[in-house]
């Protein structure tokens, strides 16, 4: 007896805390909107987008890209170089084909020159975060989404991201005892 009145004890408040989770979403959107913050529409419905007032304009750093391979890949940044200003948000994508005729499982460690560089080049995305997965054959354009932080020294004008992709070993097999 006492274990199914703890029982609807505990459903009773699983149920409420699964209603106030839900009503917690309505909620934060309109204290947010109501005190200013965090609000994407304006009253209009319209969408306000803010110049990224971090971005320096007064000068330009160039970017140069490169992709080594250390396996059985094709792997190449699809532009050389480009210039950027300090705090623009900028995307470069990276190819890679997988030449063999087996999956394998391969990851991309980045490097920076000069490596006083390397604090001020910020990734927002990149196909390094994570292992990557290509199946035999497969081809595929990987993004790296990134800025250069504005405090970047201003005698560095140029910047070489490169990067390493090789196969990562030991992964695990699928076998008849898993």
């Amino acid at each position: 007896m006492e274990n199914r009145v703890l029982l609807r004890k505990l459903i009773i408040i699983a149920v409420v805390m699964f209603g106030f989770a839900y009503a917690l979403n309505p909620f934060y959107r309109q204290i947010c909107e109501a005190l200013g913050l965090n609000v994407l529409t304006q009253k209009d419905g319209t969408v306000e987008f803010d110049k990224n007032t971090q971005v320096d304009t007064t000068r330009d750093v160039t970017i140069e890209f490169d992709g080594n391979a250390q396996g059985p890949w094709r792997f190449r940044p699809t532009v050389n170089s480009m210039k950027v200003h300090p705090g623009e948000l900028t995307t470069v994508m990276y190819e890679v084909v997988n030449t063999q005729k087996r999956e394998m499982h391969a990851q991309a460690i980045p490097s920076y020159a000069p490596q006083s560089a390397t604090p001020y080049f910020l990734k927002v995305e990149c196909f390094c975060f994570k292992q990557q997965t290509l199946k035999a054959n497969e081809a595929r354009q990987m993004p790296v989404v990134f800025y250069i932080d504005p405090k970047l020294p201003k005698d560095v004008k140029t910047i070489t991201l490169s990067y390493t992709f090789f196969e990562v070993g030991g992964g695990l097999v699928k076998t008849a005892a898993n």
